[in-house]
């Protein structure tokens, strides 16, 4: 197979090669990218070369730092960017342009059946422009607030966002969120605007929006359709000159930041990594940080989106790492990389994840443990987001405590665990943490919703904070918000700490003994009797004594009965119903 490379005038994509045979497993291999080895002025004519003379050439040296672009986009929840990322990789050549291409970089198959982005997916874009060959590492990121810590990491690979915004919703509460991420990491921000086809889109409205908020001129703002591709180039046109290059050093010692990981059950932990210092390759020997153990790297390479192996990787570029390292507690996102010959001080890591819901797991069969066992430790390896600790439970047997980001966190990675490792798992009710202080038997004056703040973003858009109880928010208050506001209302939280309130521990008791798993802690309930006297009047007293008889009838007969056996279906149907 052969691909024709031209020189052009301003700016235009690089043609990468068709497929080039089948990989292993049958499916298609890896589609190497351009890297042009000659200087632009020696591209006097057209050039035909074979797709080998291509997988050859990526030499990554040929990007200088000043070529490079690190960026990521962000929006809130459906506001375009996995449809935006579509565009540009088609713009540049990295894909094939087909009607098929929806949602290109969202792998998982619980990500196409939702239509949302749950993990963070990175592709390496080869682009020209007015002459010069540029390398564009683009990381699209979630959009829902309960991976907020996927965009969070992500940023840590970048120079530059690119914050995206529907035409016709405007600014919601994760575009707010997201924009003040980017802000604080200190990172150039493009704002598009996306959806101009639609029939009630107003990019006018939403520019005042975004100058009123971010502080950012209406005039910097971009006008596209990511499903149409209008106006797309202008996105990458100003990704090269609004975003500045990487502040790195080649000439340093290796230092490498691992911003996420996966598991391959052949290749072990592949490693992504943005390098901040130096340069490695296959064969090198490298340290952790976090753990001080030492591996050879067996693969480097970029992601052009698939897995594309190369020479070296040098500061300044994002791509992947294979290093043998086979335990997932080995790969520890935030952990720096050096040479084993040359030790540096590690990198700044990343703000520990803080669970906001947790609930107990626990296999169907406990046969199952160890198997369930193995896909909970190779899944959190994707998502180090979920807190671990070993649980066991008198009803349901040995199992686990996980802690999530929230409730579609939770729902998501459950989801994961039956599709990719076919896994069925029981789920606890999910609950909060608290923290309690135990005085004469009571816990402490409630404090319920307060109200911090209300701005108005323009006439028809208001943002109102609250400080709210956690419990009364994680559960089922995004659904509620969206109901009453018809779809139209957006929300977004933090952790603001603890607060004092007046809670009870509600203990469902079988046989005199508490049931764990039905524990959960609760708002002012109170006790809940039924007083059979309550229909007697005053001179009934032949009916009352025959009620009192009869009541103290029936606990004898209780008390006769002994204990009460429940069956382990009986207690799924329950919890399963409770959920």
């Amino acid at each position: 197979m052969w691909t024709l490379v031209g020189r052009g005038w301003g700016c235009a994509r690089a043609l990468a090669p068709r497929a080039t045979g089948a990989a292993l497993l049958g499916g298609p291999g890896p589609r190497p990218a351009p890297t042009f080895g000659a200087a632009p002025e020696s591209w006097a004519t057209d050039r035909l070369y074979s797709s080998a003379e291509f997988k050859e050439k990526l030499d990554m040296s040929r990007f200088p730092v000043e070529n490079i672009r690190n960026f990521s986009i962000i929006a809130h929840v459906d506001h375009g960017k996995s449809t935006l990322a579509d565009r540009l990789l088609e713009l540049t050549g990295t894909i094939d342009k087909t009607k098929n291409n929806k949602q290109v970089l969202d792998k998982l198959q619980v990500e196409r059946e939702r239509g949302i982005t749950v993990k963070a997916q990175t592709a390496s874009l080869f682009y020209n422009c007015e002459g010069k060959q540029y390398l564009l590492n683009l990381i699209d990121t979630p959009g829902h607030v309960d991976f907020s810590y996927e965009v969070s990491r992500s940023l840590s690979a970048c120079q530059g966002v690119l914050l995206v915004v529907d035409a016709n919703e405007g600014i919601q509460a994760q575009t707010v969120a997201n924009f003040f991420l980017a802000f604080e990491a200190q990172l150039s921000v493009i704002p598009v605007i996306n959806k101009i086809d639609l029939k009630n889109a107003d990019p006018e409205r939403v520019e005042n929006q975004i100058e009123k908020l971010f502080d950012i001129p209406s005039d910097e703002c971009i006008k596209i359709s990511a499903k149409l591709g209008t106006n797309v180039e202008s996105v990458l046109q100003a990704v090269i000159e609004r975003i500045p290059p990487p502040k790195v050093h080649r000439k340093n010692p290796l230092r490498a930041l691992v911003f996420d990981s996966t598991f391959d059950q052949y290749r072990g932990v592949i490693a992504n990594v943005a390098l901040f210092d130096g340069v490695v390759s296959k064969g090198d020997k490298i340290v952790s940080a976090h753990t001080q153990k030492t591996y050879e790297v067996n693969e480097v390479g970029v992601l052009n989106p698939n897995e594309q192996p190369t020479h070296k990787l040098y500061a300044g570029q994002v791509g992947y790492l294979i290093a043998g390292m086979k335990d997932v507690t080995e790969a520890q996102i935030g952990d720096t990389l050096y040479l084993h010959k040359q030790p540096v001080e590690p990198l700044p890591g990343f703000k520990s994840a803080k669970p906001m819901v947790f609930a107990g797991m626990y296999p169907l069969d406990q046969s199952e443990y160890n198997n369930l066992k193995s896909a909970i430790e190779k899944l959190t390896l994707n998502d180090s987001s979920v807190t671990v600790h070993r649980d066991s439970s008198l009803a349901l047997g040995a199992g686990w405590r996980l802690g999530f980001l929230g409730l579609l966190h939770m729902e998501v990675f459950n989801q994961r665990l039956e599709q990719e490792y076919n896994a069925s798992v029981i789920l606890t009710t999910p609950t909060v943490p608290y923290k309690a202080v135990l005085s004469s038997s009571k816990l402490i004056k409630a404090r319920r919703a307060v109200q911090k703040n209300m701005i108005f973003i323009d006439q028809n858009r208001v943002m109102l904070k609250y400080l709210f109880p956690l419990n009364e928010i994680v559960v089922d208050f995004y659904d509620s918000l969206k109901s009453l506001s018809s779809g139209y209302a957006s929300f977004d939280y933090e952790e603001a700490g603890y607060q004092t309130a007046e809670l009870v521990k509600m203990d469902i008791l079988l046989n005199g003994n508490t049931v764990e798993e039905l524990v959960t802690v609760v708002h002012n309930v109170k006790a809940y009797r039924k007083n059979v006297l309550a229909k007697c009047y005053g001179g009934d007293i032949t009916r009352k004594m025959k009620l009192l008889k009869r009541q103290a009838e029936g606990k004898k007969k209780l008390r006769k009965i002994g204990n009460v056996e429940v069956p382990k279906d009986a207690f799924i149907k329950v919890l399963k119903t409770v959920f």
